[in-house]
C-alpha cells in the first residue's frame, strides 16, 4: 500500500508509506493529488520539476508537499505520473519530475488550503518510511 485516508472531522489526513525517501516523497505526491482531484480524468500533456531542501525529512516532505500545493493553487496543474529523487548531502534534497495537465473546477474534489504541521511526522521504520499528513480544507 503506498498511502491511505484517515477519518478526520474538518480536515483531510493521510499515512503515506515508502521503501526510501524517494518512493515516500513520490506516493505523497500521488496521495496529495488523489485527495483533491479526479486523476483518472488528468491528462500528461504538461511535465513541472521541483527541487526542495531540508536540514530533515520531516522539513523534507513539509516543504515538498507545499509546492505541490503552490502548483495546484497558483497554475492548476495536478500531475498523473510522478518521478522523484532523494540525495542526502550535507542537506537532504528531494527532486522530482511530475507529468500531469491543468484542471478544470469540475475536477476539484476539495480544495486544499495548507499543509499542516498539526500531528506530522515522518519516521523510519523496519521496512521504510511512514509519515502522517493533516491538510486543512
Amino acid at each position: 500500500m503506498k498511502y491511505r485516508f484517515i477519518d478526520h472531522t474538518a480536515d483531510i489526513a493521510f499515512e503515506i508509506y515508502g521503501d526510501s525517501l524517494s518512493e515516500l516523497m513520490k506516493n505523497a505526491a500521488y496521495a496529495f493529488y488523489d485527495a483533491f482531484v479526479d486523476t483518472s480524468r488528468i491528462g500528461e500533456s504538461e511535465m513541472r520539476k521541483i527541487e526542495v531542501e531540508g536540514n530533515d525529512v520531516e522539513i523534507l516532505l513539509y516543504r515538498w508537499l507545499n509546492e505541490l500545493l503552490y502548483l495546484f493553487d497558483t497554475e492548476f496543474f495536478a500531475a498523473k505520473t510522478v518521478s522523484t529523487v532523494v540525495r542526502e548531502n550535507e542537506t537532504l534534497t528531494a527532486s522530482g519530475t511530475l507529468r500531469g495537465d491543468k484542471f478544470t473546477p469540475e475536477l476539484v474534489k476539495v480544495e486544499p488550503k495548507a499543509i499542516t504541521m498539526h500531528r506530522f511526522k515522518v519516521e523510519k521504520q523496519e521496512n521504510g518510511w511512514r509519515a502522517f499528513v493533516v491538510v486543512d480544507i
